[in-house]
């Protein structure tokens, strides 16, 4: 199992995933921001750690990977506040920050509420009311919203919240609050 060592010696594995998980954010893991890389850091032999390559311009991902809304389902009525349960598979999340290597692609969440259109998938997903960021590894949220008809749709970002090359997004649902 390959393990992900930052640069503060806090370890954790990588899992491949196959079906819906949660990774813990806890200290400095959580404290990597959009804005900054991972500090670089090398053995006495002068190598790097996967954790601290670094990242090319586009971060691929594997064809096969799929990225979903596990809860609610399309047209589900619910009731506010309400939980959003996300689900990815053939490829790992990981905070904000954290590139480990182009032969373990991972991402984090942005959840797009009421969202017409894409933006533009070649640029970091922006941060509003209606771009929700989870930088940190999270796979699920409560959410409250108005009394009515809304949309959710999930697109996943790389280390820097661009998305991946080709862009993982979601089916785009839609619910109803009561």
């Amino acid at each position: 199992m390959k393990k992900l060592q930052l640069a503060s010696g806090l370890i954790f594995p990588i899992l491949k995933p196959t079906a819906i998980f949660s990774i813990a954010c806890v200290g400095t893991l959580a404290m990597n921001s959009c804005s900054e890389a991972p500090e670089p850091s090398s053995d006495e032999h002068g190598s790097h750690s996967a954790a601290t390559q670094f990242p090319p311009a586009k971060t691929s991902r594997p064809a096969d990977a799929k990225l979903y809304i596990v809860s609610p389902a399309d047209g589900a009525e619910v009731s506010s506040p309400f939980v959003v349960n996300f689900g990815l598979k053939g490829i790992g999340v990981a905070p904000a920050g954290i590139y480990i290597a182009e032969d373990m692609p991972t991402g984090h969440h942005h959840l797009l509420i009421d969202v017409e259109k894409l933006p533009d998938l070649t640029l970091p997903i922006a941060k509003d009311d209606t771009h929700i960021h989870f930088g940190g590894g999270q796979t699920e949220t409560t959410l409250t919203l108005t009394p009515g008809k809304h949309t959710l749709q999930l697109v996943l970002g790389n280390q820097t919240h661009i998305p991946h090359d080709p862009p993982l997004t979601s089916k785009k649902i839609t619910i109803t609050v009561k």
